[in-house]
Order: structure tokens, then C-alpha cells, then sequence
């Protein structure tokens, strides 16, 4: 008897990606997909306004606080919260859809956002990158140049409260060499799609489990 008859079609493996701002996380992100590019990135929504050098629908889905309430009310959203007076949120079918074709994502957002996705997700893998020190993370905020000092001071503020929740994901990369921390992410990349979860209905053709 084949015991992988009623297993569900292979799916994507989902790795939420937390950060406290200027970890670097999104450089990673965008450097990881140069080298993997079949891996995909959920595009999130956002009140806040756009920055010098985005696009609407590739970083992040802009709308205003009326529409972003509207998607909320709906129950469209995996998970929502608010982050320096902005509101931010994931809708289920940025996921759902990309996860069920056998597509792998990478989900960039919060540790609030990250803790309601894995209880949506129990089988999503989460890796929270970490600054070497907090002097090099207020070195970077200054050298992005976009922040006001008293924005930076808040950033800070914030992120001092976002590292205490390191604890809650599965892994964790310490992002002081660059080079070093991109390969690291891809191997949770790679290991993710290795999983007996994923890689059982692949293995139908391959193993036979008769009598």
C-alpha cells in the first residue's frame, strides 16, 4: 500500500525574516534573490509614505489608512500592526497562493507580525537577524541619511525592545559580516525546502512503501 496517496500537493516553504531597522535584513533579502531568484517575497501593505527610490507593488503595496482598515475588517490580513505611527500588513493571498503553486517566500516583517504569522503558519521557519553590536546599528541609521536625529533616537529606542524578542524564532544570524550572513540565510533556504514535509510527495516516484 502507498502510504503518500492522500498526502496534499508539494508546497512552498515559508521563512518570516525579523530585524530591528538598519540590521540590514532588507540588503540581505535583495542580495539572496540575486542568487536565488525562484525565491519569492510577499509583497506587504503600508500607510507609511513611500521613500526616495521605491515602487508601489515591489516594496510595498502604499495605500492609506481607510483602504488599510477596509482589507482588515475584511479578515484579508495574515497579520497587522502598527510601527512608528504606520500601519503595516501581510494579506493572506500575497501567501496562499505563491505557498500552494510550490512557490518559496520570504516574508520580511516585525516580531508582532511574525508572531501572529506562525501561528497562522506553525510550519513557517523564522530567522531574526542581529546587528554585531548596538553601535554599529546607530552607525547605520546615520549613514542611510534618511532619518532625522530624533528619528534615529526613537529607532534605537525601538530596536533595544525588538532584540529582547530574539528568543522567540528559530534562528538567529548575527549580520557583521555581509557575505557570511547571505550565505547563511540561503542555507535556511535551502534546508527548508529539505524538509520531510516538502520533500514526501517528490518522493512518490522514489520510495515505495508496499505490503
Amino acid at each position: 500500500m502507498n502510504h503518500f496517496t492522500n498526502l496534499p500537493p508539494t508546497g512552498g516553504s515559508l521563512l518570516v525574516v525579523s530585524a530591528p531597522s538598519g540590521a540590514g535584513k532588507s540588503s540581505l533579502i535583495k542580495a539572496l534573490r540575486t542568487t536565488m531568484p525562484d525565491v519569492g517575497v510577499s509583497v506587504s501593505h503600508t500607510t507609511r509614505a513611500m521613500r526616495p527610490g521605491e515602487v508601489d507593488g515591489e516594496h510595498y503595496h502604499f495605500v492609506d489608512v481607510h483602504a488599510f482598515r477596509s482589507i482588515a475588517n475584511n479578515n484579508a490580513f495574515v497579520e497587522h500592526a502598527e510601527v512608528f505611527g504606520n500601519l503595516y500588513g501581510t494579506a493572506k493571498s500575497s501567501l496562499e497562493g505563491p505557498l500552494r503553486a510550490g512557490r518559496d517566500l520570504i516574508l520580511e516583517i516585525d516580531w508582532q507580525g511574525a508572531r501572529q504569522v506562525r501561528d497562522a503558519y506553525p510550519e513557517a521557519l523564522s530567522v531574526f537577524i542581529l546587528p554585531p553590536s548596538i553601535e554599529t546599528l546607530r552607525h547605520r541609521l546615520e549613514s542611510r541619511g534618511q532619518d532625522r536625529p530624533e528619528t534615529i533616537d526613537r529607532r534605537m529606542s525601538q530596536a533595544r525592545s525588538e532584540l529582547s524578542h530574539w528568543a522567540e524564532f528559530d534562528y538567529l544570524i548575527i549580520n557583521d559580516d555581509f557575505d557570511k550572513a547571505l550565505q547563511e540565510l540561503g542555507c535556511l533556504v535551502a534546508t527548508a525546502r529539505l524538509r520531510r514535509a516538502i520533500q514526501s510527495p517528490r518522493c512518490i516516484s522514489i520510495i515505495e512503501l508496499d505490503g
